[in-house]
């Protein structure tokens, strides 16, 4: 199956996807900061580089993109049918490096969170976020994960 897009379409297309500061992660932010929490951005200093940083909890936070980063079960994260070996390689080393980040992090004391794109999705998303976003932070899980699936109770 050929791609439906020309290559220099695809390169540009490819090329205007944020690495940070994208809009889920800047919802994320929005509703940590609405709930009083104080953060740190991108701290380069910690392993896998966390979207946000909450150094007095030692909370690290990723929000990670479905497809980029192989969510299963996610109805974002389908993998392309062109370059089908390319994209399953490409996706599978991403998750394996946000996993030695979450250990390493976990080695250090942190606690890990992964809010994945698919939860910033729904509509009224700031309000289901902030409810699993501070049940969270005030357990003692030392990873966790918030996805569309579980802000619908499906766990």
């Amino acid at each position: 199956m050929t791609d439906i897009v020309s290559p220099e379409k695809r390169s540009r297309m490819m090329s205007r996807i944020k690495g940070k500061d994208s809009l889920p992660e800047i919802l994320v932010r929005r509703t940590l900061f609405a709930m009083g929490f104080r953060y740190r951005l991108h701290r380069r200093d910690l392993p896998g580089t966390p979207d946000i940083a909450m150094p007095g909890r030692k909370i690290a936070i990723f929000v990670h993109g479905c497809f980029w980063h192989a969510h299963r079960g996610c109805q974002f994260a389908k993998t392309p049918s062109t370059r089908t070996e390319f994209w399953t390689s490409k996706l599978r080393a991403n998750v394996d490096r946000d996993q030695r980040a979450a250990e390493k992090l976990a080695e250090m004391g942190w606690r890990v969170l992964n809010v994945w794109e698919c939860a910033t999705r729904r509509p009224g998303a700031a309000d289901a976020l902030a409810e699993s976003l501070q049940q969270w932070i005030d357990g003692d899980s030392r990873f966790g994960e918030i996805s569309a699936r579980s802000l619908a109770g499906e766990g």
